[in-house]
């Protein structure tokens, strides 16, 4: 196995100005003690939640699910043996102390999603759904699907009417209605996880959060952003309400302490009743209640559209394991998520499209080539991809897609001096189309690994910011059933992604295992573990991100921090608006529509959270643009 020299922050800067390039590397910072108060456990003793909740690091407050503001001076974290990297302190607190208490990255990953529920409500929780992506010790890879489903009795055009003799939006609108809630499914994706994978107690992993729910925290700025923004939304439930607005209605401040003991009673039954407490029994007769509700709080008076979602769809709700997506990349084995999520093939493509010719250094000419390439694999994922028990993929499925000739086929479509604009999708035996992209606003990433050699990368979602902005018994239920198309039907037949009683809607999450290639083909050992938020620019992040660790070979900061673009196979190419850097931007801008690229700028707000293998051991990255932090052993 080949171990980079991590590359020093002062070089990659130089590299990248001498370039000119867009690709700033900014590397951004939140001081990281290696040795965090209150957190080292001997093997045998429980798993404490921090006992000092310490504020967020200063940002500046921005609409929900945007940037926070960039955090200058952040520094790649090392790490000899394990690693935990999540979008909250506290959540990276509690994950690390798994670990040293004796759990494994299993382990750590669902103390850490329990955290991340209470805490960064407007971006995950058990009320929403996840996409797991795992190595064990024997380097054995696997993926679990535990994304949203949607009702039995749903029908088609339940996200665009009412019904067919009432043709008004679902009320209040289609995102805040009870047709946007779907089954969650990230506990017994974490459920599946833990029986295979951890090593501790499952309920040693909800000491945490309990005892976080029940003392308080401070809420952090993001948190208090998302509740300023959507203070209209959350009066229409009155527990929403009084979680996240003061006595007076008013939007809880950042800094606040927030307790939310009902979060930490739904926690103590889960922890001695197991998941199936919570698709079966009070707590989902709870969510169905909700999800079926037709009248606003008084605070707010209107009608709500009820969900078809019943006490069956949550009693039958399973997490799916699934086939990885692992395709070359070069030297390099890269393995993701597979249906209903676009993410694993859209970044293979991506890839694989690169992979035609040698990759230029950072700047506007190997800009242009990955947005071109995301285009043409924003083409491919639009029209073929959604849940392939419902919609099967064309021809021999994943493999021609991600077939080396095909591939190269598409890339030649690629020109040096202009863009596509927009891509055609690639001809096979399959008619069926998609044209949503998905928002994902409400999104969290999360990467581990321990000692043992085990690894997860885990992207979990509400959907939009504090999802269905509906709270039961402490939590946040989704609104991810708009992640299908509203319009079942196009002029050229039926949509790939529409809805379906029982269907997975269509997701962009792409939790990323990266392993060096042994001279056989096979794979070889750990490189990365990567992932974001980010909704369909998850794709264009992942990719970018992956290009930047292993063709520019930059560090895990290094390559977390840079300006990102994106395109979804629309005319216009979008520019990273939340990048500090200006100058470097206008320079890229004026590269690309050169190259005859239409350009906007718009807040591309990654969060990425990347583990790298190096000499030494492990390396961390996290997002400037967000709260997150790295820590480790």
């Amino acid at each position: 196995m080949r171990l980079r020299r991590p590359v020093k922050t002062r070089a990659v800067l130089a590299v990248l100005a001498a370039a000119a390039s867009i690709l700033l590397a900014a590397c951004a910072g939140l001081p990281q003690p290696a040795d965090p108060p209150a957190l080292s456990a001997p093997a045998t003793a429980p798993v404490q939640a921090p006992s000092v909740v310490a504020s967020p690091p200063p940002a500046i407050p921005a609409a929900p699910e945007r940037a926070s503001g960039w955090r200058p001076g952040l520094q790649p974290v090392h790490a000899a043996r394990q690693m935990v990297v999540t979008a909250h302190p506290l959540a990276s607190e509690v994950g690390l102390a798994t670990l040293r208490a004796g759990g494994t990255a299993a382990d750590a990953a669902l103390a850490v999603q329990l955290v991340l529920g209470l805490v960064e409500p407007q971006s995950s929780g058990i009320g929403g759904g996840a996409f797991i992506v795992h190595m064990d010790a024997s380097g054995r890879v696997q993926t679990w699907d535990g994304r949203e489903t949607a009702p039995a009795a749903a029908l088609p055009d339940d996200l665009r009417w009412i019904d067919t003799s009432d043709r008004r939006a679902p009320l209040p609108d289609t995102r805040a209605s009870g047709r946007s809630i779907g089954v969650p499914g990230v506990l017994r994706a974490l459920e599946a996880l833990h029986a295979q994978h951890g090593r501790l107690p499952w309920a040693r992993a909800f000491d945490p959060a309990i005892g976080l729910a029940e003392r308080g925290f401070a809420v952090p700025l993001r948190l208090a952003d998302a509740i300023a923004t959507q203070r209209a939304q959350l009066l229409r439930d009155a527990d929403a309400a009084a979680l996240f607005l003061d006595a007076d209605g008013r939007p809880r401040a950042a800094g606040s302490p927030l307790r939310n003991p009902a979060y930490a009673a739904t926690l103590r039954t889960l922890a001695a009743k197991g998941a199936e407490a919570f698709y079966r029994g009070p707590i989902a007769d709870d969510i169905v209640a909700e999800v079926q509700r037709t009248r606003a709080d008084p605070a707010a008076p209107g009608a709500l559209t009820p969900g078809r979602m019943t006490a069956a769809d949550l009693a039958g709700y399973r997490a799916v394991e699934r086939e990885p997506v692992c395709s070359d990349y070069r030297r390099w084995v890269v393995c993701g998520m597979g249906p209903p999520s676009s993410g694993g093939i859209a970044v293979a493509q991506v890839l694989g499209l690169l992979a035609a010719a040698p990759m230029p250094p950072p700047g506007p000419e190997a800009l242009h080539r990955l947005v071109e390439a995301q285009r043409l694999a924003f083409a491919d994922r639009n029209r073929y991809v959604a849940d392939t028990h419902f919609v099967p993929l064309p021809g021999r499925g994943v493999a021609s897609l991600l077939d080396p000739a095909y591939l190269r086929s598409r890339a030649a479509m690629i020109r040096a001096d202009r863009s596509l604009g927009v891509a055609p999708a690639g001809r096979f035996d399959a008619e069926a189309r998609g044209a949503h992209a998905g928002p994902e606003h409400g999104t969290s990433h999360v990467s581990i690994v321990d000692r043992w050699g085990n690894a997860v990368a885990m992207t979990s979602s509400v959907e939009a910011s504090l999802g269905a902005w509906r709270v039961v018994r402490g939590f946040v239920l989704n609104n991810q059933l708009t992640d299908f198309s509203a319009q079942p039907e196009d002029a050229e037949g039926p949509v790939a992604n529409r809805l379906q009683g029982g269907k997975r809607p269509r997701s962009s999450m792409s939790p990323t295992l990266v392993f060096e290639r042994r001279a056989d083909g096979t794979r070889g050992a750990l490189l990365a573990v990567t992932g974001s938020p980010g909704g369909a620019a998850i794709i264009p992040f992942v990719a970018q991100h992956l290009v930047a660790l292993l063709d520019w070979q930059l560090d895990a900061q290094a390559a977390t921090a840079l300006a990102v673009a994106a395109a979804f196979n629309t005319p216009v190419t979008v520019l990273d608006r939340s990048h500090p850097d200006a100058v470097a931007l206008d320079a890229l801008e004026t590269a690309l529509q050169a190259r005859g690229h239409r350009t906007a700028r718009a807040p591309l707000t990654s969060g990425l959270a990347t583990v790298l293998r190096v000499r030494e051991g492990w390396q961390a990255g996290v997002d400037p643009r967000r709260e997150g932090v790295a820590l480790g052993d």
